[in-house]
């Protein structure tokens, strides 16, 4: 099989090519392999290699049971451990460890009969939105790149935007899919907190924010992906009940009209890009022609006070990491990056009573978001708030790093993290990503659908937000505009 053909199939495509004897798993995994070997040195989306593993794997007898039998894949490098290899999570000194266990989702994936070959470029911990971890450098964005290809899951997203792969998996703790998925012209579905397993090393991600899952070419491998992945693990602190249909078969029927609030304002009171704009009001034009009811509303939470939520335990998150891997592995606070250390720092100043009315605030959120959909279906908004940035535009400037280390030193940064200096400095770092973090929040499912590009070329996603339990409806929607809006022939010249 040559590249050009490789690549006019979706995952399932392909998988019923190697069902029917017409093409061998070797043949799809030397295609991989080469089309990633190829673009290494442009995209640097692939920062491990599994090449022996994979090569004894697409030795063993697939069976027609299995969806993706015999597909190539990539796993991202943070907590989708595989036994027996390392994993970084976005840190050199991390990846000095084994791991001794195999996580869940990607268990299910071998049982599913992907051929793992990789692992993907992450930012150290996941912790920022573009892919740029001070270890293994940034990954670039295939559609252009002098551009991101947005984070955390960027690895994922330009290895499978260059053709390596047509599935690869992604995790979202803010947003970690669906911006990769706006950056990179892919589609991408965060499932809602409780449908798939983070286990066995954890009960939950980030207080249940964060969720495993995919990116990927095509609606239905999304589909399958989540009939694969969902369900209940034994050591799962709670999980959904299964759908009533399997979301594979649900995608061939039309959803049906639905009534969508679509805003533009960014939540955190942040410049909005009139791509980004153009890009929703495009949306609404397509989601109007097909019959649904689309129109204007108020932003329906408190996007300051969200985001300011969301950071706090963010915070948290990352100093009880850093500090694990330093009494778990002996790793020295040198070992991360000074942004991360920055992060754990603020987090440590965090008090007990502190963090639980945080949490409790979560709640809030999710009742105001509770009320929006009592009366509309979904909430449409951008995914992102201008097109992919240029490679480093969010890189903390050496001097600031400086500055950082003598507050540290003097242990300011208690009173810092309060003062409306800091705040604005947060804010701002999130103004390219606003609109994310409320699925993340509220855990609820959330897509980012790639029907816009800009006059550059650059893709620019629209996100829609739905109830509890709406996997279903997203994705019968998201199938509805890709035959409207057809987008798995766009291909980035590279």
């Amino acid at each position: 099989m040559q590249f050009h053909e490789y690549t006019r199939f979706d995952a399932l495509g392909l998988a019923d090519l190697v069902r029917r004897g017409e093409v061998s798993p070797a043949e799809l995994l030397s295609v991989a392999m080469a089309r990633a070997d190829a673009t290494h040195g442009q995209l640097n989306a692939i920062i491990r290699r599994y090449d022996d593993r994979a090569r004894q794997r697409v030795q063993q007898c697939f069976t027609p049971e299995q969806p993706f039998g015999g597909v190539p894949f990539v796993i991202k490098d943070l907590f989708q451990e595989w036994e027996g290899a390392p994993s970084s999570w976005g840190n050199a000194a991390h990846a000095r460890a084994i791991s001794p266990i195999t996580s869940d989702v990607v268990r299910r994936w071998t049982d599913a009969g992907l051929v793992i070959f990789g692992a993907t470029n992450t930012p150290e911990f996941g912790a920022k939105n573009m892919t740029e971890p001070r270890d293994f450098g940034p990954t670039r964005n295939p559609w252009n790149t002098k551009h991101t290809p947005g984070g955390s899951s960027g690895g994922s997203a330009a290895a499978i935007a260059a053709g390596i792969v047509p599935v690869a998996g992604a995790s979202d703790g803010g947003g970690s899919i669906r911006i990769p998925a706006a950056c990179n012209g892919l589609f991408g579905l965060k499932m809602g907190r409780g449908r798939v397993s983070i286990g066995p090393m954890a009960a939950e991600g980030l207080f249940g924010a964060a969720v495993q899952g995919v990116l990927s070419r095509s609606v239905r491998d999304t589909a399958a992906m989540m009939d694969i992945l969902q369900g209940p693990e034994a050591h799962a602190p709670f999980w959904m009940p299964r759908p009533d249909q399997a979301y594979l078969q649900a995608i061939e029927r039309p959803p049906r009209t639905m009534r969508i609030g679509y805003s533009t304002e960014s939540p955190t009171g942040t410049p909005v890009d009139k791509q980004a704009i153009a890009a929703t009001e495009d949306a609404v034009r397509l989601l109007t022609a097909l019959g649904h009811h689309v129109e204007p509303v108020k932003l329906p939470f408190d996007g300051k006070q969200l985001a300011a939520d969301f950071l706090l335990t963010w915070f948290c998150a990352q100093a009880f990491l850093v500090d694990e891997l330093c009494r778990q592995e002996g790793l020295k606070l040198s070992d991360f990056e000074p942004d991360t250390q920055v992060m754990a720092a603020m987090g440590r100043t965090v008090s007990g009573p502190e963090l639980c009315g945080c949490l409790e605030r979560w709640h809030l959120h999710t009742m105001d978001l509770t009320r929006f959909h009592a009366q509309f279906d979904l909430w449409l908004s951008p995914t992102i708030s201008a097109p992919p940035l240029p490679v480093g535009a969010l890189t903390t400037p050496p001097a600031l790093h400086m500055v950082n280390k003598v507050l540290s030193g003097l242990g300011l940064f208690g009173a810092i993290r309060k003062s409306s200096f800091f705040q604005e400095i947060i804010l701002k770092n999130l103004g390219w990503t606003p609109y994310t973090q409320l699925a993340n929040v509220t855990g609820r499912p959330a897509m980012s659908v790639p029907l816009y590009w800009t006059p550059d070329g650059l893709p620019l996603g629209v996100q829609f937000v739905g109830p509890v339990n709406s996997e279903a409806r997203l994705l019968q929607l998201a199938a509805q505009l890709e035959h409207a809006r057809p987008w798995f022939d766009k291909r980035p010249n590279l």
